[in-house]
């Protein structure tokens, strides 16, 4: 019997879960979201049955798992509801608004004895699976340290809405555009972090100029109160070492999405260059193998099938696969409660000055 799915939230994510589902067998059979009419309207548009505007009338309903797509306050306690109501959930990014939240859904994972992951869809991209296979294959040895960006010269997500209220986001760029940090982290074998020495940056985040091109409304007499980058390290307890850069309003040429690492025996790179910042239409993208014979350089390029949603559909396919058994999970929530910890530690090695120990 195929996976009966629910989906919590219908904002613009929406479609790529239900794609995804629908593509591994799943069935997505109910819609819910405190705008009922938005609820309805989403169900209609996706052909989906049943729409509710209570979440606690679609856990009550006849699903196996759901969908959490809700700003980032909420994804801790709907998925906790979730899973006290016997549902596998599949959350959309960040896992929670900080480590202590995660840990709680973590519990509520264990009592229930249900599946529990997020969606880190750059894990599911076609270039960052053939650059997981030849990392376990060995092909690169040791990977000793790796580089992770996420950075933007106007991509702020507007003003006075949830991306930039601290107590609804949990964050800035630091919460919003934390994939390419995960999966360096991947990469690297989830090593366990031990410190974090970092600094974030506000100086652009009021500024009109620096808004992105996503058509989301500014919001009158709303807060934004986050910041506009971080730049710091990351050392693991097994003395690997991780620098990132993530920013939604620095004065850089292009958008840039990107994790280079090096290894023992190889390094390699994967890699989006946007023209204009969020959008697709120019955009390059890069998969190289850098490795040595003798004293001769050899380069590999890696070609693989584009993949415009970067990962969304596959990551939420996964998902039903690991419930069905099908496949492994591409995630877990020990993994997300990591991230989250060094989430935490960028804040308060910012706000001491001094390195942070998790």
């Amino acid at each position: 019997m195929a996976t009966r799915i629910g989906i919590i939230g219908a904002g613009g994510m929406a479609r790529y879960h239900i794609e995804g589902f629908r593509k591994a067998g799943g069935e997505v059979v109910a819609m819910a979201d405190v705008n009922h009419e938005a609820a309805k309207q989403s169900a209609a548009a996706n052909g989906i049955d049943r729409a509710f505007g209570d979440v606690a009338e679609l856990l009550a309903s006849d699903i196996d798992a759901v969908s959490v797509i809700v700003p980032n306050k909420f994804h801790a306690p709907i998925a906790i509801q979730a899973l006290a109501a016997g549902k596998h959930v599949f959350c959309e990014k960040p896992p929670a608004l900080n480590a202590a939240e995660a840990r709680e859904m973590i519990a509520a994972r264990d009592r229930a004895g249900r599946q529990l992951m997020f969606n880190f869809n750059n894990r599911a991209r076609p270039e960052s699976r053939e650059m997981k296979k030849l990392i376990d294959s060995g092909a690169a040895g040791r990977i000793n340290s790796a580089q992770a960006k996420w950075i933007r010269r106007t991509g702020i997500p507007g003003f006075g809405g949830w991306f930039t209220t601290k107590a609804l986001s949990g964050g800035g760029p630091v919460i919003d555009l934390l994939h390419m940090m995960d999966l360096a982290i991947y990469f690297m074998g989830n090593p366990k972090p031990a410190h974090v020495l970092a600094r974030t940056f506000d100086d652009h985040i009021t500024l009109k100029e620096f808004k992105g091109p996503w058509g989301i409304p500014d919001r009158e007499g709303g807060t934004t109160d986050v910041e506009s980058a971080a730049h710091g390290l990351v050392t693991f307890e097994t003395g690997q070492v991780l620098s990132f850069q993530m920013s939604w309003a620095e004065l850089v040429q292009r958008e840039e999405v990107s994790v280079v690492f090096q290894g023992v025996k190889a390094g390699g790179k994967v890699e989006r260059l946007f023209g204009t910042d969020g959008l697709d239409d120019t955009a390059i993208d890069t998969c190289e193998f850098y490795t040595q014979d003798g004293a001769t350089r050899v380069d590999r390029t890696i070609e693989v099938e584009p993949c415009e949603d970067m990962g969304r559909i596959g990551s939420a396919a996964n998902f039903v696969e690991a419930i069905e058994g099908v496949a492994a999970p591409l995630n877990t929530a020990e993994q997300g409660l990591a991230l989250m910890q060094i989430i935490d530690a960028i804040y308060e090695s910012t706000a001491s000055g001094k390195p942070a120990a998790i």
